[in-house]
């Protein structure tokens, strides 16, 4: 499986930019997979529900399965977080899996700005991020630099990366 991140600051448009640019890579052709990383509790079950139940009364894995989808959710329960390339490893295969976040990866990745945000560019102490896709412009070195809204050319790039 190739491997490529979106990443950036918060509210700089990762996630929009993730989903457009699975919409596109499946218009492709190109079988796609996801990884979102969460700096905060997140919860994909509601309380009431038996899934919730099942995981508030301790148990470490819960698997969900219907006709239409089935998802596994695992608890941590104080041990660490596992390392992205063993996450990875838990995923059917694709052709690409696009990985939200996750800044300190060593996979290569493409980094959202807005200068809205007020927040400085990650590139230049980010070795892996290999273009920039900005509302502004803004730019880093000789790094790509990619209208934020241009998903057919972040695409492309992608695809060139990967070789796909």
């Amino acid at each position: 499986m190739k491997v490529y991140g979106v990443t950036g600051w918060k509210d700089t448009g990762k996630t929009t930019l993730t989903e457009r640019l699975v919409a596109e890579f499946i218009r492709r052709g190109v079988r796609v997979s996801t990884v979102k990383h969460a700096h905060h509790d997140t919860d994909i079950d509601h309380e009431g529900r038996d899934s919730h139940r099942h995981r508030t009364a301790g148990a470490t894995e819960v698997l969900v399965s219907s006709p239409h989808r089935w998802a596994l959710m695992h608890e941590l329960r104080d041990a660490t977080e596992p390392p992205l390339e063993d996450l990875l490893a838990r995923l059917s295969p694709v052709d690409l899996v696009l990985i939200e976040g996750y800044k300190r990866g060593l996979h290569p990745k493409v980094e959202t700005h807005r200068a809205a945000s007020g927040r400085p560019l990650l590139a230049p102490e980010t070795p892996t991020i290999r273009a920039i896709a900005s509302d502004n412009g803004a730019g880093a070195g000789d790094l790509p630099r990619f209208d934020l809204d241009d998903v057919a050319a972040i695409a492309d790039f992608i695809a060139a990366e990967l070789d796909l």
